[in-house]
């Protein structure tokens, strides 16, 4: 993966983050959120177990996307390993198949996904919300983007 080097191939979330994210994943797990958070489980890549983490859905232009504002992070690489993962809210489950979005096609789907969930994610973008998308270009590498497809 060729990164950028003023953005980290991963960002390491702290405790506050890891404690939030415990909670919120409790909660959407449990059916309540925005219509675009879900709990996404995926299964280790090493160890076979079931991990979850809630996650924002991009859907645009009748498609779902998943976005990794955080690079690299463990569950792109189980999610790339396992070729699936699953979205949970409440008692409704989907499995999805992964593909890959080339480079070249992240900087729209990096703006639109920025531009949706700014208050919890510019965090983790150089470039601010609002942006045009080809300011997104030179950082696509660093920010893995998945379709997800119908199983």
């Amino acid at each position: 993966m060729v990164t950028n080097p003023s953005t980290p191939a991963f960002r390491q979330p702290t405790a506050v983050e890891l404690g939030f994210n415990r909670l919120f994943g409790l909660l959407v797990g449990l059916g309540f959120g925005l219509k675009h958070n879900y709990l996404l489980q995926v299964r280790g890549r090493k160890s076979g177990q079931l991990y979850s983490t809630p996650i924002n859905l991009l859907e645009t232009g009748g498609k779902r996307y998943l976005v990794a504002p955080r690079g690299r992070t463990q569950w792109v690489r189980n999610a790339e390993a396992a070729g699936e993962v699953t979205l949970k809210k409440g008692r409704s489950r989907q499995t999805y198949g992964l593909w890959p979005v080339a480079d070249s096609e992240k900087p729209a789907l990096l703006k639109a996904y920025l531009d949706s969930f700014k208050t919890t994610v510019q965090r983790y973008f150089p470039v601010p919300a609002g942006s045009a998308a080809e300011r997104f270009a030179s950082i696509a590498a660093n920010y893995p983007v998945f379709e997800l497809t119908q199983k």
